[in-house]
């Protein structure tokens, strides 16, 4: 068969006509396979395949995991969680204790406060002015007169005169550190 030949016979067949196919003209692969094969396929699909039955294994003996080693570093890494663990409890602890102890003080404090506002005054109660002035008045005191006040001229230049003291000697510095020394040991003594 020539390929021309060919060509006009796939075309009669309706396969190739250049447009939209549409309901039962689809494309049928069952006239490009030979009958037999159809045959074939249309029978595997109406045959059911046979379940396949699922394998069970016996066991013949049960098997026991060997015993597995404590790995050292384990053992180390649970301590040292442990003794954090520890600490933090006990830091905690402490914090309630001084929690504790700040709230005992503020309280304290409180108190005095209030104390100290009534003592100020009381003791602002006890000076009086008047009584003051009549005290010291009967003592003889008076406020200075005029001839007792003096007025400093401060306008003019200061100037300093600073004598240099001579060095001591090396022996009058050693007998002055023994004298301090045994004087500083006395007093601690005291």
């Amino acid at each position: 068969m020539t390929s021309s030949a060919a060509r006009k016979l796939h075309d009669c067949r309706g396969y190739n006509r250049g447009g939209a196919v549409y309901g039962d003209l689809a494309y049928s692969l069952e006239r490009e396979l030979p009958r037999q094969q159809v045959r074939e396929r249309r029978a595997d699909k109406a045959m059911p395949k046979p379940l396949a039955r699922p394998k069970v294994r016996a066991v013949s003996q049960v098997q026991v995991r060997a015993r597995q080693r404590v790995s050292p570093v384990a053992v180390l890494g649970t301590m040292c969680v442990i003794a954090m663990m520890v600490l933090v409890l006990m830091s905690y602890i402490q914090l309630m204790m001084i929690s504790s102890s700040v709230v005992n003080l503020q309280g304290q404090l409180e108190d005095l406060e209030v104390e100290n506002v009534s003592l100020m005054a009381e003791y602002e109660q006890m000076y009086d002015l008047a009584s003051i002035k009549e005290t010291a008045e009967a003592a003889g005191m008076s406020k200075p007169s005029s001839s007792q006040i003096y007025y400093l001229d401060l306008s003019e230049d200061d100037n300093a005169v600073v004598y240099q003291q001579e060095t001591p000697s090396v022996l009058s510095q050693l007998l002055n550190s023994l004298s301090h020394g045994i004087y500083t040991v006395v007093e601690y003594f005291d």
